[in-house]
């Protein structure tokens, strides 16, 4: 009997901490645009790295009642693709993309990626990693680096905005 009333109490408790963080829980968005290059070969690897993308994050935890030293975990939740311009490009071009974010403070790590790419839509949406990104959202800015790899020449420079959105748990102020 007490095994059972012991059990009790702590799925109880378990299920109270999960509801705890559920409440807890808000999404952070932000936004930065790359440009793949025209003229560059098929199948080769190339790197474009981004302008620093400004968190806002004093103002985004604020405006969730909460500060950056009480985020205790932040994941990517997902990350949009989208050709900007031209207008009428679709990522039939792609055969991969890879994203990858860091700091001055924290070492680089794998964001999302997509391989094998298969579209002929004007958006996509990546496989978030599931890296802890704390560290990343809590800073004033971060570094985006994108690794693409065409299978496809590509005649005019493309313009692709990436918009992603971030899962925080924080304690309450």
């Amino acid at each position: 009997m007490k095994t059972k009333i012991f059990l009790a109490i702590i799925i109880t408790s378990l299920i109270s901490c999960n509801k705890i963080d559920e409440l807890l829980t808000f999404s952070v968005t932000n936004q930065a645009s790359f440009t793949v290059n025209s003229g560059f070969l098929v199948n080769s690897p190339l790197e474009i790295p981004t302008p620093d993308v400004t968190t806002n994050s004093s103002s985004n935890f604020s405006n969730n009642n909460t500060r950056a030293d009480l985020v205790k975990d932040v994941k990517l939740q997902e990350l949009k693709l989208t050709i900007t311009n031209p207008t009428d490009k679709t990522f039939s071009f792609l055969k991969s993309v890879h994203i990858y974010i860091s700091t001055n403070a924290n070492d680089e790590v794998e964001l999302a990626y997509a391989d094998n790419i298969v579209s002929t839509a004007n958006t996509i949406n990546l496989t978030c990693t599931s890296q802890r990104l704390d560290a990343y959202l809590k800073a004033s800015s971060y570094k985006l680096r994108t690794k693409v790899t065409t299978k496809e020449t590509v005649n005019q420079d493309v313009t692709i905005k990436a918009d992603m959105r971030f899962s925080v748990v924080a304690d309450p102020l």
